[in-house]
């Protein structure tokens, strides 16, 4: 028989489509009841912002503290250094400390906007692992840590297997990864008596790993628990578009391109995201999920007004909203689109169209702007750009130029 979960945590998990898979579930359950767990999802620093990618886990943070549970944010300020192998083809490029203490610094902002921080009870603390990484003892951690693991079984996990199996090499440096971040739930647990660590189900291996370590070096009574990997219902990568990542810092994507990217949410996918990604109650997710035709575009503009509102405050949301109407409702620029400045000393002897589509990231390259101009998919102020090699003087831009992919890609350009 399936076990219903009681506490108000995992019953929030279950109806909202956060779990994948609990180690226990009715111990925890049982844990979550009993008083505050503190709980943990760890991230590594190999950028300087988040992306939409983690959202899913960051709000899985975020309803454990409205559940009354203590969120830990774990920065990978140690085990970035090494880089995690999981189903990846090749080795991550090594980061030294500057760049990497540089990236936790772009990404702290972000869990401020979600988790509250204080010294209360169910307060969020955000941890770094080189602090007990960085001083670690090589022959002591051999004997005291490496000896509970087998080699034979970590071979065996998936993220490994799958590398292996096609033939691509595993570095002895990654292949220490999964050894370092099981140690980190050793040393969470011991430091701030943390018993649950959490994470996508890419991470199940590793999660099942610092449990076991955990239990073996402190004879530690811990679960871990894993959200389902999402894609979308088109098969796609949940947090990718063809413009790359949808960052969660604005210096790397304007609010308004991340509420477009919510905006243009496929239907099947609404009543979904909305669940996951927002804290509207299940009831009204689903009704807004179950719209059809024309009127589930009201469903998509409460996911996007919702998700900017928790990632870049309401107003950024209603400045978004606003721009989105002005630019296809009524045809205008919009004052919140993403913007491209241009000097005259740039443009002294012009600048070729094309190139103006590839600096205001439209495009990736000049051959994407010449496919999107060939097929009628390349506006300037709305009209149609039919000449690869237009060139854009000075005297173009004494008013702004809306530079246009398709309908729902946009951007300004303005001079200086």
């Amino acid at each position: 028989m399936t076990y219903t979960p009681k506490s108000d945590f995992l019953i929030t998990l279950v109806e909202r489509g956060f779990l994948a898979d609990c180690t226990d579930l009715q111990g925890l359950d049982e844990a979550l009841l009993k008083g505050v767990v503190p709980a943990y999802i760890g991230y590594d620093a190999t950028a300087k912002s988040l992306h939409v990618g983690h959202l899913l886990n960051i709000m899985l943070l975020r309803w454990l503290q409205k559940t009354g549970h203590k969120p830990i944010t774990l920065m990978g300020g140690g085990t970035t250094k090494v880089g995690d192998p999981s189903f990846r083809s090749d080795e991550r490029p090594l980061l030294d400390a500057a760049a990497i203490d540089s990236n936790i610094n772009g990404m702290q902002a972000v869990f401020a906007k979600y988790l509250r921080y204080d010294d209360s009870a169910d307060g969020a603390i955000m941890l770094n692992n080189a602090e007990w990484l960085d001083g670690l003892n090589y022959l002591e951690f051999l004997r005291d840590v490496g000896r509970h693991f087998s080699v034979n079984r970590m071979l065996s996990f998936e993220s490994v297997k799958s590398r292996l199996d096609r033939e691509q090499s595993l570095s002895f440096l990654e292949f220490n990864y999964m050894i370092l971040q099981a140690y980190d739930f050793v040393e969470i647990n011991r430091r701030h008596g943390c018993l649950l660590q959490m994470g996508g189900s890419d991470q199940w291996g590793n999660i099942v790993n610092g449990i076991d370590l955990a239990r073996r070096m402190a004879d530690a009574q811990i679960f871990g628990l894993t959200t389902p990997l999402l894609t979308t219902s088109d098969g796609r990568k949940m947090g990718k578009s063809q413009g790359g990542a949808i960052w969660l810092n604005a210096d790397m994507l304007s609010p308004y391109e991340f509420w477009q990217f919510w905006r243009n949410t496929t239907d099947a996918d609404v009543g979904r995201f909305l669940k996951l990604y927002t804290e509207l109650p299940v009831a009204e997710c689903e009704r807004l999920g179950a719209l059809e035709g024309s009127e589930i575009n009201a469903g998509k503009i409460i996911l996007a007004n919702e998700v900017t509102s928790l990632c870049h405050g309401a107003e950024a949301a209603a400045a978004a909203e606003s721009t989105a109407r002005e630019v296809f409702e009524k045809g205008g620029a919009g004052d919140d689109l993403p913007t491209l400045t241009l000097s005259r000393d740039e443009l002294q002897e012009g600048i070729s169209i094309v190139r103006m589509f590839v600096l205001a990231s439209l495009a990736k390259s000049g051959k994407d702007v010449k496919r999107l101009i060939s097929e009628n998919a390349a506006r300037a102020n709305d009209a149609l750009v039919t000449d690869a090699a237009q060139i854009v003087h000075a005297n173009d831009l004494q008013e702004p130029m809306k530079l246009s992919v398709g309908k729902k890609k946009h951007a300004l350009v303005v001079l200086k």
